[in-house]
């Protein structure tokens, strides 16, 4: 038994590891899945939906980035809700409200109407996922919290193998009905099921408890201690009062007594600079506890000693992101092209006639009269995408054991030079196989990249302003996801060159910049 209050740390290690944690990372698999499907489903539609929509380039970069929108105007609040009303019901609200999202996305019968769904889907899933990491982690102690964080990037590359499964079994059909006044198509349907990971967690989390770290950091320690002792009981099998802690501390108090000897630190420093006996006292106390006690954040970031790194590990964010998301959402579509073009030549075929032919094809088709309008849509239209998400679960594995060798610095530069010289090696691509290999290995490391950066990014910077520059870098990440899916149908109307140049250029330009970052390998954290 536990000799007076425990802390959330030795608390969590006495519930141990066992049968809740493992339904725990059951429920958090469609969890995670969810934000994946809901960020790139609309590339895998494009293709399916250019007749019924009447779509030009322009369009599908507009479908492809506004989810992005959504997710960028909606963060800050999230965090905010997260912080003060708990992680469980805004999980259960946010994933289930997700659900009509996708419901009205499915119903959409034009573009606008798609758009504003999209939207509104990337305003509601901005949340969930960042309270989901949170969530999870508070119900691990430290020797499996990172382990936590490793299965989550495992979920995450699963989600990408899903879309294009479902893409092969679903988007071929051609289901045509009426319900409701309302037509659907295949491509609506699979839009449909893409909501089912969303209910299904969604639901599951009525049956979970709230965070037991949420409740103590808001002086609920009754009902954290009762959760803890459920934890407990589910974990070992043993009866809930056999629970070893009994008492856990009250951190509210902690922070009032701490409040209460700074505000007296406080009044004594401003007598004495009034008085002035000690004329460097105020600055001291300025400096050290007041400070560490209530930061101010902004000001902080903005200092001569961050102000640079900021700018740079969100620039390179920036420039990676509009890379490698703007190839990942277009992939489908191209290859759908590559396909068909390759059904009606019958040779193999270069990566500019391929955008050539896709921005002659997307111009045929939308002045094509709906009830003319056909496109033709195989498995085989998919199944590149497969190989694209296999090589990226293999990139990761491989990162992940050479990772402490090479630190996240190195990684990066890595990546970046390789994703870059893949770019422009593209237009040099005479054959499907070429291209695979090519646009794998871009969009593989560039994601590589892009996870090292803001694993930089938590090194570099101290503990008080860690999550702001998470928080800011895919911030900024996400405008050049939107800024990318605009631009590059532009450039694709222009000629083959511009497009690449552009995939290149991003890459290089995150490399310099990576390369002048400072160290982060076996770096103890601030």
């Amino acid at each position: 038994m536990s000799e007076g209050p425990a802390d959330f740390e030795t608390a969590i290690k006495a519930c141990r590891f066992g049968r809740f944690n493992i339904i725990l990372l059951v429920v958090a698999l469609p969890a995670v899945i969810a934000p994946t499907l809901e960020t790139a489903v609309v590339s895998y539609i494009l293709p399916s939906a250019e007749c019924d929509l009447h779509l030009d380039l322009l369009d599908k970069g507009i479908l492809n980035a506004v989810t992005y929108c959504g997710m960028i105007l909606s963060a800050i609040g999230w965090g905010y809700l997260a912080d003060n009303r708990g992680r469980r019901n805004l999980l259960i609200i946010g994933y289930l409200l997700d659900v009509i999202c996708v419901a009205c996305c499915a119903m959409s019968q034009s573009r606008v109407q798609l758009m504003i769904a999209k939207f509104f889907g990337g305003f509601i899933m901005s949340g969930p996922f960042a309270i989901l990491v949170a969530y999870l982690s508070e119900f691990h102690d430290s020797n499996f919290r990172s382990r936590i964080m490793m299965m989550i990037g495992v979920m995450f590359t699963f989600a990408a193998i899903i879309l294009p499964v479902l893409a092969i079994l679903i988007l071929p059909q051609n289901w045509n009905f009426n319900l409701l006044n309302m037509n659907f198509v295949a491509w609506k349907i699979y839009l449909a099921i893409c909501g089912i990971p969303s209910l299904l967690c969604g639901t599951c989390f009525c049956f979970l408890p709230e965070s037991p770290r949420f409740l103590i950091s808001q002086g609920r320690n009754a009902e954290a201690l009762e959760v803890l002792k459920k934890i407990y009981a589910i974990n070992t099998g043993n009866p809930r009062d056999t629970y070893p802690i009994k008492e856990l501390i009250q951190e509210i108090k902690q922070k009032e007594v701490a409040e209460k000897k700074l505000s007296i630190a406080t009044i004594e420093t401003n007598r004495k600079n009034d008085e002035g006996k000690l004329e460097n006292n105020g600055d001291e106390v300025k400096d050290g506890t007041l400070l560490d006690k209530q930061p101010n954040i902004f000001k902080a970031l903005c200092s001569k000693q961050y102000l640079g790194l900021c700018f740079q590990v969100c620039f390179i964010e920036f420039l990676i992101m509009l890379g490698q998301n703007t190839l990942r959402l277009w992939l489908p579509q191209l290859f759908a092209s590559l396909h068909e073009y390759e059904q009606i030549s019958n040779e193999s075929t270069s990566m500019c006639t391929v955008l050539e032919y896709s921005v002659n094809r997307t111009e045929l088709l939308k002045n094509t009269p709906r009830d003319e309008c056909v496109v033709v849509i195989t498995p085989s239209s998919y199944t590149n995408n497969i190989i694209v998400a296999c090589v990226g679960i293999v990139t990761y594995l491989l990162a992940g054991t050479l990772i402490n060798a090479l630190g996240n610095k190195r990684i990066q530069v890595i990546g970046l030079i390789i994703a870059g010289t893949s770019g422009i090696a593209l237009y040099w691509s005479t054959s499907s196989l070429t291209t695979i290999i090519l646009t794998s290995l871009y969009s593989a490391l560039a994601s590589m990249a892009s996870t090292s950066c803001i694993g930089s990014s938590v090194i570099l910077f101290p503990t008080s302003l860690r999550t702001m520059i998470v928080s800011l870098t895919m911030m900024i990440g996400r405008v050049g996801s939107i800024l990318g899916n605009v631009m590059l149908p532009i450039f694709m109307s222009i000629g083959c060159v511009p497009p690449l140049v552009m995939f290149t250029m991003v890459m290089y330009l995150g490399c310099i910049l990576a390369a002048l970052l400072p160290s982060s390998n076996k770096v103890e954290l601030k």
